[in-house]
């Protein structure tokens, strides 16, 4: 093996993303040939299966199945899950050990073994993350190397709004390799709002094929003056759910379904009128909203619009494995309620007190049937107004508060400020930053970004179940916009959720960005449209949109 080899495998292991626990880069390298083979033991089948289609596709090598190679080098990638690995690192944990005969990779469970395995393409170079080899016969090369490692947090995810712009199935699927690749384990998909209904419901057909599709679309902030006058829509089949699902767990990422509630609800009241304030308003006269902000048109608060949903749910939780099913309860306006004799006669009926009870009589409604069902409410801060459900988990975004607040009370959080991690929010203050949107967020910011409130004692904390990045898409029409916004921040997110770093002030912003040098090649191979570090190329730019830049640094609330 010569010298050049040597050196390139010495440098992919030094820089890796998320960074391992521990990493012991030790003299020499393991070279892949065409006789190396895979040794998979009980429980790590669809890893192996993973490295045939993904590495072996990038490198032309068959990695046939095999318990040591053909000749003295050719060596063996052994895989296992492993009771001490388990006992000492947990199921997503996972031991690496490259040394010059082979790759000895275990797994506290199935997903420890999976995450090893992306480290090992990662440790192949950036040319691994291909679907076809670019130069035949070249020598892979693996840095010996001791790894130990186990993510920090359990929920380790990103919200991806397929509503406002709908993502076809095969983004979908491209995402979850991308999260996959950076060790997240979470596909928080918001699959409804006003903009557009996105999953085909069979006993209320009218949600796809009325409720899919708009008219129109606002360009840009709600404020500006542009239109784009094409319809837009789609929705993914049940069958298309389905595939997504089960390639989501064959990567070990939980797939969340978003169905939102009281609020954001104007597409299904388009295509089903009887669901609004018919006392208020004509629902007839709705149509799916064609543009962006916080919609007064909510669920009027009858019984109808709670079989409504159970019925949605119930073909929901079949075709979702999810232990949690998200319910939205987020940016609810009053003022129909508030005018609706109905809405009106109900709280009183109901003894809730208000109109913030009605909302919380919403969610505690389908947290008690999701209950009964073996699942999990989880939904935005806002259901805490009015009293918090029981059982329910908190998707804290306006800001720390009220993650604070429903640690301290007993219940588990998943910490995605906005302030901190929506990554609609601008990278730069530049004037060619895209239809630039709040706070500037840079690759930095969102690298020194702590999920884990110092105000909580030890024991609130515990509740922090994880966090998560959110990625609203109103001004993200297309993949490449949503590539844009989305990278390179999100694999500073992925370091956040995976790695165990010091506190925010003192972490190694310098040395992140020296690993980051080798992660832009990796992202190049995957064909991610990322934001450069100089800035954005001429055709990322969209002059002439409106956009709503927020001045300062955010608020820390």
């Amino acid at each position: 093996m010569d010298d050049a080899v040597t050196a390139d495998a010495a440098r992919a292991a030094t820089g890796l993303i998320p960074q391992p626990r521990d990493t012991r880069p030790e003299n020499g390298a393991f070279l892949l040939g065409p006789a190396t083979v895979l040794d998979a033991g009980p429980g790590t089948e669809t890893t192996a299966a993973w490295l045939r289609g993904t590495v072996g596709a990038a490198t032309s090598l068959p990695l046939p199945p095999g318990s040591a190679g053909t000749g003295p080098d050719d060596g063996v990638i052994r895989l296992r899950v492993d009771a001490d690995t388990a006992d000492a690192l947990g199921p997503e944990g996972y031991r690496l050990t490259v040394g010059h005969t082979g790759v000895t990779l275990l797994g506290g469970g199935a997903a420890g073994t999976f995450w090893g395995a992306q480290t090992l393409r990662q440790l192949l170079g950036p040319d691994a993350h291909r679907r076809a080899p670019l130069r035949p016969g070249h020598r892979w090369a693996v840095p010996a190397v001791r790894i130990e490692d186990a993510p920090r947090f359990a929920w380790r995810g990103m919200m991806l709004d397929v509503a406002r712009h709908f993502l076809p199935k095969d983004g979908v699927l491209r995402y979850l390799d991308l999260l996959a690749a950076h060790k997240l384990n979470v596909l928080h998909l918001h699959l409804t709002d006003d903009q557009g209904w996105r999953i085909e419901i069979e006993r209320y057909p009218k949600l796809t094929e009325a409720g899919a599709w708009r008219e129109r679309t606002k360009l840009g902030h709600r404020a500006s003056p542009l239109w784009d006058d094409r319809p837009h829509g789609g929705y993914y089949t049940q069958d298309d759910i389905r595939e997504i699902v089960a390639y989501a767990a064959a990567r070990h990422i939980s797939v969340v379904p978003e169905i939102d509630i009281p609020g954001h609800s104007q597409a299904a009241i388009a295509a089903y009128p009887e669901l609004g304030n018919t006392d208020v308003i004509d629902t007839n006269s709705l149509g799916v909203w064609d543009t962006w902000g916080v919609n007064p048109n909510v669920l009027a608060p009858t019984d109808n619009a709670l079989r409504f949903y159970e019925g949605v749910l119930e073909e929901v939780l079949a075709l979702f494995p999810s232990r949690f099913v998200h319910m939205g309860g987020d940016e609810c306006p009053k003022d129909q309620w508030r005018a609706s004799p109905y809405a009106q006669a109900r709280i009183k009926e109901l003894g809730v007190g208000d109109e913030d009870g009605l909302q919380s009589w919403f969610i505690r409604h389908f947290d008690r049937w999701l209950a009964d069902r073996g699942r999990r409410l989880i939904g935005w801060d806002e259901i805490l107004e009015g009293g918090l459900a029981p059982g329910a988990a908190v998707s804290s975004w306006r800001g720390y508060a009220g993650g604070i607040a429903a640690a301290r009370a007993g219940h588990d959080v998943v910490m995605c400020p906005e302030q901190q991690v929506y990554l609609d929010h601008r990278q730069h203050d530049g004037p060619d930053e895209p239809v630039p949107i709040g706070y500037v967020r840079t690759l930095e910011d969102v690298y020194r970004f702590e999920p884990v409130p110092p105000q909580l004692t030890p024991e609130q904390a515990a509740h922090v179940l994880g966090t998560q990045a959110n990625v609203w898409t109103e001004v993200m029409e297309t993949p490449q916009r949503l590539d844009y916004q989305v990278f390179p921040r999100l694999a500073a997110f992925a370091e956040v959720a995976w790695s165990e770093l010091p506190p925010p002030a003192e972490r190694d912003h310098a040395g992140f960005t020296r690993r980051m040098a080798a992660h832009y090649a990796r992202l190049d191979a995957l064909g991610v449209d990322y934001r450069p570090p100089g800035g954005p190329l001429p055709w990322q730019r969209r002059p002439g949109l409106l956009g709503r830049p927020i001045e300062g640094s955010p608020p820390n609330v």
